[in-house]
């Protein structure tokens, strides 16, 4: 049990504001919770608190941490969370690829990600790939769960479980309203607003919040050649939430949300040559004109709680959620004026159709791409249209046996999900001048026009058993999946399958003392290829096997989580997240070592100084190699090329990253620093690229942000700082399509509001 002295600790700690990730504090979104006395909903970790008795690496973030940084976009916010892999795309995180203990982050589709305990994928079994990603600047907490998310969240289990916790209903004497608001570099504003409440009637307890988030930015890539357009991007998000608690012996709890999100992104593909990523890393070229993004997102649930018993927990949740997109951007370019076309509306090989990756390698296609040469491009619709419902439950029971008390956790939840491809292909052709005038327009599902379902019914059953300091979780998945793909570009019939894949182990929690814990486990996880890569495709479900050994400690202001890792990779899926042909391919085994370390220390912690110097040192060594030569890379070519030994893709062997705070009565600054060591585009390992720019290495990067706020009130706070002081710049990705530079040094500034 955690004693009183130690729960003051945490709570000091997150007061002061020590380090981005203080994995033992108390969470502010819990604390809300407990105000008004609710009955509390699904969540991953629960709090900051509970993290010390967890049998498995996890974290817990709340927003008060984030927000003081200005930081919204996620691969921010996790980039001080050891065992956490992020690979930029857009600047922004609004496409962010997360990877946690080795496994392709390509499009975090190998994570399962949730908001309030909600599936939040598009199309989580059938096109798990992040084309909508929860957006951190409207969150309460974020939710990390690494070594032990193998039982109770799924369907993707080898790569961990993230869960987003939006903004809670205020509780009774508030504060009732929330406001904040920035603007920065590159046209940059922020929104964030809430307003809600919490009251008793004769008919129980009725709360609500209603909330408003939105950004935009005109983007910091410049076009080359006479381009009147930005290359930012825009998304405003409203959401409603209310519950109602029924008064009477049996706790009963009615709670319902909806939000929805509108995005428009002005980004594409297409990267640059190796000459301008060095030396002109914020142009853009001007075949990627047309590129744009438009989506719109629908998420709502309902959700009953009840508890019969002080030893008995029911909750049960409906839920649907609906995402469409149309993605215009370049695919493909050609030297060849007026091409002619194949079947499916897109330049034909005769004509010299190139994939744009290849193309940034060709002199004469680059001119193309940068608006000097003549030519023609390919520009495809990827329009797709999402939907997914279902049912979840759990039922949580706690009771003795002998000495040992148990809480045992049963879930069930029956989904279904689907995607509908609608393609199409428009030809322009490049006069010299950065000018494109059309020569063909494609007919929308003429280039792949095909639906793919899933239907899947989840079972997990864990027990937590606590005798006396040690606790053991015992935890059995099984997830039964029936896939159905149409191809109404063929013959337009049903094929259908189904399978059963089952994952769990058992873990351990031992506290030696007040001070000091162990943990660990061993689980076996598992990630599902897509429907059409299942059926047509003959690619099975990875599979893993993962070992994890810790410890954490706690004294005063000083706390520590350290954890070494082994993750025994079989049949690894290369994914395809829109890079290729629709069908994913098995590429063999991998071994992942890793050793995690956070460590968050103020050295005048109860001293009475009248300050606060919180500081952290966040540290994660991997060791991620293929254990076998591949003939397959996946349609995005990630493993192509890969012999045994060869490092897997984006997986630094070094992430690093240290804080220091200080922290007065009524003002604060922060000064963050982030190291990244290199890793390469794909398994070719290769330095440069050879044959495709995905190929070549990924830069080392370190970076130094420096942000502050003045409470000028109770109510008022102003906010501001600089994002990459130094103005560091590097190659952070060579996917999509060719090498992509990070963020230059940019400001924000801005106030804060709570009543």
């Amino acid at each position: 049990m955690i004693d009183r002295t130690n729960a003051e600790t945490g709570r000091m700690i997150r007061k002061i504001g020590g380090g981005l990730v203080l994995t033992l504090a108390t969470a502010g979104a819990q604390d809300a919770l407990d105000d008004i006395g609710s009955l509390e909903g699904l969540t991953v970790v629960g709090s900051s608190e509970a993290v010390w008795d967890l049998a498995g690496s996890a974290a817990y973030i709340e927003a008060e941490q984030f927000r003081e940084r200005g930081y919204t976009d996620i691969t921010q916010v996790l980039s001080s969370v050891p065992g956490v892999y992020l690979r930029q795309e857009d600047g922004y995180g609004n496409f962010p690829n997360i990877s946690m203990r080795g496994a392709d982050g390509t499009r975090t589709s190998k994570v399962t990600v949730m908001e309030d305990g909600i599936l939040t994928a598009p199309a989580p079994y059938a096109a798990p790939a992040a084309y909508y990603f929860p957006k951190s600047g409207r969150m309460s907490a974020i939710e990390v769960l690494k070594g032990s998310s193998q039982v109770r969240y799924g369907p993707q289990t080898t790569g961990g479980a993230l869960n987003f916790l939006s903004t809670p209903v205020p509780g009774e004497g508030g504060p009732n309203f929330h406001s904040r608001t920035t603007a920065g570099s590159d046209s940059t504003f922020f929104n964030h607003t809430w307003y809600g409440d919490t009251f008793e009637t004769d008919f129980g307890r009725w709360g609500y919040v209603l909330e408003f988030h939105g950004e935009q930015s005109d983007g910091y890539r410049d076009y080359l050649g006479p381009i009147g357009k930005d290359s930012g991007f825009r998304f405003w998000e409203p959401m409603l939430k209310a519950f109602w608690e029924i008064d009477g012996d049996v706790r009963q709890r009615f709670e319902v949300k909806f939000g929805m999100t509108d995005f428009h992104s002005d980004e594409g593909y297409l990267g640059l040559s190796e000459v301008d990523a060095r030396f002109n890393p914020d142009a853009r070229y001007a075949a990627s004109v047309f590129d744009e993004m438009d989506t719109r997102q629908y998420r709502s649930y309902f959700r009953y709680l009840l508890e019969p018993s002080d030893d008995l927990s029911i909750q049960s949740t409906l839920y649907w959620n609906h995402f469409e997109r149309n993605w215009y951007k370049l695919d493909h370019v050609s030297g060849t004026l007026n091409p002619a076309l194949d079947g499916r509306g897109r330049i034909s090989s005769g004509s010299g159709r190139t994939s744009i990756d290849r193309a940034l390698l060709n002199p004469a296609l680059l001119a193309v791409l940068q608006g000097t040469g003549t030519g023609s491009i390919g520009v495809k619709a990827n329009a797709r249209y999402y939907d997914a419902y279902g049912w979840q439950n759990q039922v949580t029971w706690r009771f003795d046996t002998g000495p040992a008390s148990h809480e045992l956790v049963g879930g069930f939840r029956a989904h279904y999900d689907r995607i509908f491809r609608e393609q199409w292909v428009d030809v322009y052709n490049a006069n010299g001048g950065s000018g494109f005038t059309p020569v063909s327009r494609g007919i929308p599902g003429q280039e792949s026009n095909r639906l793919e379902e899933a239907t899947a019914f989840a079972f997990y059953v864990e027990d937590t058993i606590e005798i006396g300091r040690l606790t053991l979780t015992p935890g059995l998945r099984y997830e039964a999946v029936e896939y159905d793909v149409t191809n109404f570009a063929g013959a337009g019939v049903p094929q259908s399958d189904d399978f059963g894949v089952w994952g769990g182990g058992i873990g351990f929690n031992y506290e030696w003392n007040d001070c000091h814990a162990s943990y660990g486990g061993i689980y076996r996880g598992f990630s599902l290829p897509g429907p059409n890569s299942y059926i047509n495709g003959g690619v099975r479900e990875e599979e893993s096997l993962g070992y994890e050994l810790g410890w954490r400690y706690r004294n005063g202001g000083l706390l520590v989580d350290t954890a070494a890792f082994f993750t025994d990779f079989d049949n690894l899926i290369g994914v395809d997240a829109g890079l290729g042909n629709g069908v994913n391919q098995n590429a063999g085994a991998a071994e992942v070592w890793g050793v995690e370390s956070m460590i968050t220390y103020d050295p005048v912690f109860e001293r009475g100084f009248g300050f606060n110097l919180p500081m952290y040192v966040s540290a994660t060594w991997t060791s991620a190699e293929l254990k076998q030569a591949l003939n397959t890379g996946g349609s995005d070519d990630i493993y192509a090329g890969g012999q045994p030994g060869a490092d897997i893709p984006y997986v630094p062997e070094w992430k690093l990253a240290a804080g220091i705070g200080y922290i007065a009565s009524c003002w604060g600054v922060n000064l963050d620093a982030y190291f990244s060591s290199h890793t390469y585009g794909t398994a070719m390992n290769s330095s440069v690229p050879v044959t495709s720019a995905r190929q070549g290495k990924v830069d080392a990067l370190l970076t130094v942000d420096l942000t502050g706020y003045y409470e000028l009130n109770r109510n008022w706070k102003l906010v501001g700082g600089l994002h990459n002081l130094f103005d560091e710049r590097a190659v952070t990705t060579r996917l999509p399509s060719g090498p992509r530079t990070n963020l230059p040094r940019t400001w924000f500034a801005g106030v804060e509001a709570s009543f």
